[in-house]
């Protein structure tokens, strides 16, 4: 009996039929989660750029006027929209301010509109980088946040908030000038 256990203990082990569907089995979870892991990476890195753009454009849009309407404020909203498309952009906020500074060398808010975000009070004023303004002059400030949810969202809430601010000159006169009509 002791001699039969070594001979199958013997061709156990010159056996190598199975090593194959033994290695796959114990490789294959970790290379699906490095693709799973990549795809989300890329569609994290995509919808950051994404939002990138619409802040840009925001600004773009809003510096390219002298006077802003609410006409013309839920256009260039809808284009920030259409930019993040396909990922939804109902969770995507703008905070567009209009920041000044007077002859004095005095920084205040002209004006501010929010969707999705209160706007800065005139009696706010927003963390700035050094040397933007000069006397009586102004920059369009956009602010927008995106909260990422992945293609794999769970119920924890989103996976990442993705946040841009752009500093941008008016280009048609000395600031942008907010029209409530």
């Amino acid at each position: 009996m002791f001699l039969s256990i070594r001979s199958w203990l013997a061709r156990f082990k010159r056996d190598a039929s199975g090593v194959s569907a033994l290695e796959f089995a114990l490789i294959a979870p970790v290379l699906i989660a490095m693709y799973l892991g990549s795809a989300e990476l890329t569609m994290a890195i995509s919808a950051d750029r994404k939002v990138t753009s619409a802040t840009m454009a925001v600004a773009d849009l809003v510096t390219q006027d002298d006077l802003i309407t609410d006409a013309e404020l839920n256009d260039i909203y809808a284009a920030g929209d259409a930019i993040i498309f396909p990922n939804d952009p109902t969770s995507l906020t703008f905070r567009i301010t209009s920041v000044r500074m007077d002859i004095d060398g005095e920084i205040f808010v002209d004006w501010s509109e929010g969707r999705g975000v209160d706007p800065h009070t005139t009696d706010s004023l927003p963390d700035l980088p050094g040397g933007l303004l000069a006397p009586m002059n102004s920059i369009v400030m956009v602010e927008t946040t995106y909260p990422y949810a992945g293609p794999f969202p769970d119920e924890s809430g989103p996976l990442m908030t993705l946040s841009d601010t752009a500093y941008l000159r008016p280009r048609r006169s000395a600031w942008v000038r907010r029209s409530n009509n």
